[in-house]
């Protein structure tokens, strides 16, 4: 029983023993997640059982969901909408290339719409489709699926193509930005330098060379030593980074800013969101929904000293930022553009920087809103963009 599955674990590099296969065989058989065989529990709840018997580091998570999901073809863990939604109708088969008039012809429906239309889909469609305008399928331009082009769309399954869906219908699961990542260049940490606000702190163990001349010169030529405390930068940083989604495709940039921000700022706050800033952010992917930490609270327990700066594409729908339920996670109650407003107002010194190439800015109407939000303050994931965000929080 789940000897290939054991397989595929080993096969992924995960350090799992025929020990913890047993014990795991053995928590199915005492119904610990359901009656005594494989096919019987959900598949949520073997998933849980097996990463909690298998894997004992959460450096590890990552191994084990590819595996999981390479085992099980890909099971999505999928949101429950309305009711699940077969496998079969969002299998991608050929990949139907659109003229412009289809494009432009796809059609396009406001917020609340979408939803209520989706529904309606769910109850009436039977069967898979492909390339059409209408059904929940792959390719063509209906605005739900995967796959196809649709301005206005939910995806469903399937990778992002055009970064243009409206929300996104699955549970994803974000890794978080490693802070030890060796630079491959110290132009980072250079430019970052520029934000510097020098105090002594801390015990007297660094030689004061000035003074320690003029007294003992004034000594008559005694040697008279004078320490002063280390000089430390004093600046504070809260640290706002947006991760996942259309955010993975700039993990290595992100990490290095991140790693060379952690050696240089000794007062630095940092936390996670997706897309856009709603009520909660989080610090930990792997328990993001069950350590969130409120928006509110974090401008209570961070006063106007800190320097705010954002880190992420600001590639989404517009409706992620401008509309209440917007979020492709949940819906929350007050819309993006709410929450960002409040962090500004509450943080003088902010500014976003902005990994995507600033060539592409001009065609995402979300980067447009957001820096209209920001106030100009979006700068480039470059060496100039960091030395002009540096400098402009400095002054």
């Amino acid at each position: 029983m789940l000897t290939q599955f054991f397989y595929a674990m080993r096969a992924a590099k995960l350090p799992v023993s025929i020990k913890e296969h047993l014990a795991l065989l053995e928590a199915l058989e005492a119904n610990v997640v359901g009656p005594g065989n494989e096919e019987a529990c959900s598949m949520e709840d073997f998933y849980y059982l097996a990463r909690l018997v298998l894997v004992k580091d959460e450096k590890h998570y990552d191994k084990f969901d590819k595996a999981f999901a390479a085992y099980f073809k890909g099971v999505d863990m999928i949101a429950d909408f309305t009711k699940p939604i077969p496998a079969q109708w969002l299998q991608q088969e050929i990949e139907k290339m659109l003229a412009d008039e289809q494009k432009n012809d796809a059609p396009k429906l406001d917020y609340d719409d979408l939803l209520d239309t989706l529904k309606k889909r769910l109850e009436e469609q039977k069967e898979r489709h492909q390339g059409g305008s209408k059904w929940v399928g792959t390719g063509g331009t209906s605005p739900f699926g995967n796959s196809g082009y649709n301005s206005q769309g939910i995806r469903i399954g399937g990778k992002g193509g055009n970064k243009s869906a409206v929300k996104v219908w699955e549970q994803r699961s974000y890794r978080d930005y490693d802070d030890t990542q060796e630079l491959g260049t110290r132009n980072i940490k250079v430019a970052l330098r520029r934000l510097r606000k020098f105090a002594r702190l801390g015990l007297e163990e660094e030689l004061d060379l000035p003074d320690t001349i003029r007294r003992t010169a004034a000594n008559a030529g005694y040697l008279d030593i004078k320490l002063v405390p280390q000089r430390h930068n004093n600046v504070k940083v809260l640290l706002l980074m947006d991760v996942g989604g259309t955010m993975d495709e700039h993990i290595a940039r992100v990490e290095e800013l991140f790693s060379a921000a952690k050696s240089e700022f000794k007062h630095i706050e940092f936390y996670y969101f997706h897309n856009c800033v709603y009520d909660y952010v989080w610090k930990n992917n792997k328990r993001r929904y069950a350590e969130k930490f409120p928006t509110w609270d974090i401008m209570h327990k961070y006063n106007k000293d800190y320097k705010l700066i954002f880190v992420g594409d600001a590639t989404m729908s517009p409706y992620e930022v401008l509309q209440p339920g917007g979020s492709v996670e949940y819906n929350n109650e007050e819309a993006g553009a709410t929450w960002l407003q409040r962090l500004t107002n509450t943080y003088p010194k902010h500014a976003w920087i902005n990994p995507e190439p600033q060539g592409v800015w001009q065609y995402r109407q979300s980067i447009d809103v957001i820096q209209q939000l920001m106030g100009g303050r979006m700068f480039p994931l470059t060496l100039k963009g960091l030395e002009d965000t540096m400098r402009l929080l400095s002054k």
